[in-house]
């Protein structure tokens, strides 16, 4: 049994929670190496059809753990980047997980955090929570989360939080773009289990689908092929058993078959 994190699952819905409270739920090697292995194990199981990523504590997630930190300081650069490749891999595999994930942001996220938060498919934070991009107080850069951070917040935003390492709050992390709700920390779970469970019901061949669609078109310009790929997507989709399903039901105004 894991003393980083926990995982559970409750019908379709499964949760790895961060267990680390007195440090913040910072990263380490070992942190690192047990949510790659979460996201992967979780991601593949046929019953899951939503992932909630949560943690405990007054933080989300501080970052970088500073045993961990102290051992990097005396990393040589091919150490280095062993190990940024591992967080690389980690943020990969989040954001890569074929089942929809969900943030649920308890508290405040800093450095590295933004990285967890950024590569969740939805995030819904409390009021409370501060956001931090504290990179360049240490000479250091959000390197490995930018394409994530990036993306989730927009380049405008980036360049003053990357450059100027300001906290800011919850609202304007909403703002942004960065998290999807903003809710009193009594109604946090209620948010979470509001976007579940519209997940749930939904074809969970069309959510995967729609998933692989929204990552694919925001990395890619719009050119001939793009338009090519999401014309032979909705086809594709359309003449799927689920999707022909989906505008039976619709039409005949009864449940869908996966509701069944």
């Amino acid at each position: 049994m894991s003393q980083n994190l926990s995982i559970t699952q409750t019908g379709a819905v499964a949760r790895i929670t961060l267990t680390q409270p007195e440090v913040r739920n910072a990263f380490s090697d070992e942190v690192i190496a047990e949510i790659t292995a979460a996201f992967t194990e979780v991601g593949a199981r046929p019953d899951v059809r939503v992932v909630v990523l949560a943690a405990e504590g007054p933080a989300f997630c501080a970052g970088a753990n500073l045993n961990w930190m102290r051992r990097m300081a005396d990393y040589t650069r091919e150490e280095n980047l062993i190990d940024a490749g591992k967080l690389a891999q980690m943020l990969r595999v989040i954001y890569e997980c074929p089942k929809p994930t969900i943030a649920r942001v308890q508290g405040d996220v800093y450095a590295g955090g933004m990285g967890l938060v950024a590569t969740c498919d939805m995030a819904v934070s409390v009021d409370t929570a501060g956001y931090c991009l504290s990179e360049v107080k240490l000479g250091l850069i959000p390197a490995t989360i930018s394409p994530y951070v990036i993306r989730a917040m927009g380049a405008r935003a980036a360049h003053r939080y990357f450059l100027t390492a300001e906290r800011f709050d919850a609202a304007e992390a909403l703002r942004t773009g960065f998290v999807h709700a903003v809710v009193a920390p009594d109604q946090l779970d209620a948010k979470v289990d509001e976007l579940a469970r519209a997940i749930t019901v939904a074809s969970p061949d069309a959510v995967r689908a729609c998933k692989k669609l929204v990552q694919d078109v925001a990395e890619r310009d719009i050119n001939a092929q793009l338009i090519a790929a999401t014309v032979e997507g909705i086809a594709d989709i359309r003449a799927s058993e689920q999707g022909r399903e989906g505008v039976q039901s619709f039409l005949q105004k009864r449940k869908p078959g996966w509701l069944a």
